[in-house]
């Protein structure tokens, strides 16, 4: 197997930075969130609606921005996107309106969605598929550290400098890494592939390929499994601090602390564990991706329901970070799938074809579809209960569907980038 040099390791070490930044931005806003719900006197449907603001506009936004970034130069597709929601970071913390704050959330979604297709686009030129599945857990790692560091730091801010504080201290840090992100050198497409072209051409992606994307049944699968599956990680990540607050009395700062350090505990022991399992599984059986997915979804729903019928803090906490990690393995192969069964060019296109599906009917109302529930049942306990397991048990078997297709459909994309030669 080719190694990366020392260029694609720095590559992949700015945007690990981008995605901490990116979950950072995202996850302050849950741990403040009472402190929120005290000043503007918001009840937790409208909580709730501040995460499917941005979540909507992220599935949305995803669309202009991936096929920007099959047509040009991704590096400056990523630079655009991180400025972008840099500044709607710091526009959070100066609204002073229930209104200016959705507006804020909403342009966030705009900032997110503008790298995440472009940046797995590059690193997929970058990786071969042999390590593919390490490299995209790698990067998916600054997603649970941005999470932990988002709810205990912002929970410490809040609770020392006031909410708003929390949000301007983010702001700096992302302007900094979008301007790596425009100084990146952008690699050829199918520069990592064994056979076939490499070329600096970006693809003209017509409607026609871009839905035809839908007929490989292993991104079928992979984008069923994680619409299921978002629906839970933004519903649990979302209101695990409330949760800690009103279940064991937690106050702003400790319930942001033990949030994220669960979280960043489980999450980087599953994301990195899931990519070396999975790279391990492909050399045994060409549904190793896959099936470290299912595994984790079935782990999953077994220890968060565990972990929401625990009655105190010491079991609580065991059996939700062993939840984490089940349900972290997924990230990077479930990610390299997406490049491993769609030609370099169309890449971009895939990744965002995922984020519309996954975030439009997955996690985008998530947020508001639990706090809505929490309402009308009058327990945020039972609201979570009655949720998250039975979908994640669903994102098993739908993962399942596409376990006889994952070694035919990578065979089937190298012959035809090979047949472009």
């Amino acid at each position: 197997m080719r190694r990366p040099d020392n260029y694609a390791r720095w590559v992949l070490g700015v945007m690990v930075g981008i995605n901490f930044l990116n979950y950072l931005d995202r996850y302050i806003l849950p741990v403040v969130a009472t402190k929120i719900q005290a000043e503007f006197h918001l009840d937790d449907t409208a909580i709730g609606a501040l995460g499917t603001a941005f979540l909507l506009v992220y599935a949305v936004a995803a669309l202009p921005f991936g096929i920007w970034a099959d047509r040009g130069v991704r590096r400056t597709v990523v630079g655009v996107g991180v400025t972008i929601w840099s500044l709607a970071t710091l526009l959070t913390g100066l609204a002073r309106s229930y209104a200016q704050l959705f507006i804020a959330r909403a342009v966030l979604g705009i900032g997110e969605a503008g790298y995440y297709p472009a940046g797995t686009s590059m690193l997929g030129d970058y990786f071969v598929k042999e390590g593919r599945s390490r490299a995209m857990s790698i990067w998916g790692a600054g997603t649970a550290v941005g999470i932990a560091v988002g709810f205990a730091g912002g929970g410490i801010v809040a609770s020392l400098f006031g909410w708003r504080a929390a949000f301007y201290l983010t702001a700096i840090p992302g302007l900094i890494f979008a301007y790596l992100a425009f100084r990146l050198r952008e690699p050829l497409r199918g520069a990592a592939e064994a056979r076939g072209p490499r070329t600096d051409r970006p693809g003209a992606v017509s409607r026609k390929q871009f839905i035809g994307l839908l007929r490989i049944p292993t991104l079928r699968a992979t984008i069923a499994a994680e619409t299921l599956l978002f629906f839970v990680l933004a519903g649990a990540a979302y209101w695990l601090p409330t949760y800690l607050h009103r279940r064991f009395g937690l106050g702003t700062a400790s319930a942001g602390t033990l949030a994220g350090g669960v979280l960043v505990f489980g999450g980087l022991i599953g994301t990195l564990s899931g990519g070396w399992i999975a790279d391990w599984w492909r050399r045994r059986s060409p549904s190793g991706n896959l099936n470290v997915g299912i595994a984790g979804f079935f782990g999953g729903a077994l220890f968060v329901a565990l972990a929401l019928l625990a009655p105190s803090l010491l079991t609580f906490v065991p059996a939700f970070s062993l939840g984490v990690i089940a349900l972290y393995l997924y990230s990077g192969p479930y990610t390299a799938i997406k490049q491993n069964v769609v030609v370099p060019t169309l890449r971009a296109s895939a990744v965002t074809l995922s984020l519309l599906i996954e975030h439009l009917f997955g996690d985008s109302y998530s947020p508001f579809a639990i706090g809505k529930l929490s309402d009308t049942v009058n327990s945020l306990q039972l609201a979570l209960l009655i949720l998250l397991p039975p979908l994640l048990i669903l994102a098993g078997l739908a993962a399942a569907t596409g376990i006889s297709s994952e070694g035919s459909d990578s065979l089937a994309m190298e012959e035809r980038w090979a047949a472009l030669a």
